[in-house]
């Protein structure tokens, strides 16, 4: 179908929904369970937004056939994708300061997936990704995220160095979680407006995104031969630090 993308599982069709997202149809497997409350609710909202309904024996479609798909599939419009000065001032007029993540050259869709459901849990405002040597953006990453993709804007961005260049202009702080650094991630002022960036599972952040860092920080390993964490594990620490450090704990 032209202009629309195959999105599957249960969560994933749900938070599109809720998010206001155009879907095309959806459709059930007639072998799956219809006994869980999560399956019952997509057939609820999908009949309160009065989306297409249709039952298949199976799904013939080779992309996701052997994914988790959950006995659900649907076709959605293209996901939207934004520009940072496009939405910079928007989230300046919020009451709270800005939190960015921005990922250089993240390649694993279940990592993606991670850092965006948890930068919608932790109140960030919007994740950036370069154009070239990053994942695609699509189904799986729809799906490893539960949904989440629709909740944040992704901005993707041509020039990373320059975007940090922006940034700076703006009086963002950008902070780099690196291994390297002997700053360790609790002993850093994170109030004001926040880019943090994480790198490729394999390399780390590219030395001239590092240079161009205002500060750059670690979490430190108990074990010697185990040097630093899973990207994803590591964006929920930091986003959860700047949350106790802005006293939302507190407030909540």
């Amino acid at each position: 179908m032209k202009n629309f993308n195959i999105i599957y599982g249960i969560h994933s069709l749900i938070g599109a929904i809720q998010s206001g997202k155009k879907l095309k149809k959806i459709f059930f497997i007639k072998e799956t369970k219809k006994s869980s409350s999560l399956y019952r609710k997509l057939i609820k909202i999908s009949k309160k937004n009065n989306i297409p309904i249709q039952f298949v024996k199976n799904i013939s479609i080779n992309s996701i056939k052997n994914k988790n798909h959950q006995g659900v599939f649907a076709y959605i419009s293209n996901i939207k994708m934004f520009q940072l000065k496009s939405i910079l001032p928007s989230l300046k007029k919020k009451k709270k300061d800005p939190i960015l993540v921005i990922l250089d050259r993240i390649t694993d869709v279940r990592n993606f997936g991670a850092i965006t459901r948890t930068s919608v849990c932790a109140g960030a405002d919007a994740i950036i990704v370069t154009r070239k040597g990053t994942i695609s953006i699509g189904a799986d990453s729809v799906k490893t995220s539960s949904g989440a993709l629709f909740e944040i804007p992704i901005c993707r961005e041509n020039n990373l160095n320059n975007t940090i260049k922006f940034l700076i202009e703006n009086r963002f702080k950008i902070i780099s979680t690196t291994e390297k650094s002997n700053l360790n991630w609790c002993d850093i002022n994170l109030l004001g407006p926040i880019a943090l960036i994480f790198g490729n599972e394999s390399n780390g952040i590219s030395n001239k995104y590092l240079i161009s860092s205002s500060n750059q920080i670690k979490i430190p390993s108990m074990k010697k031969n185990l040097l630093s964490l899973n990207v994803s594990v590591a964006c929920g620490i930091i986003l959860y630090e700047i949350l106790r450090q802005r006293n939302f704990y507190k407030k909540n």
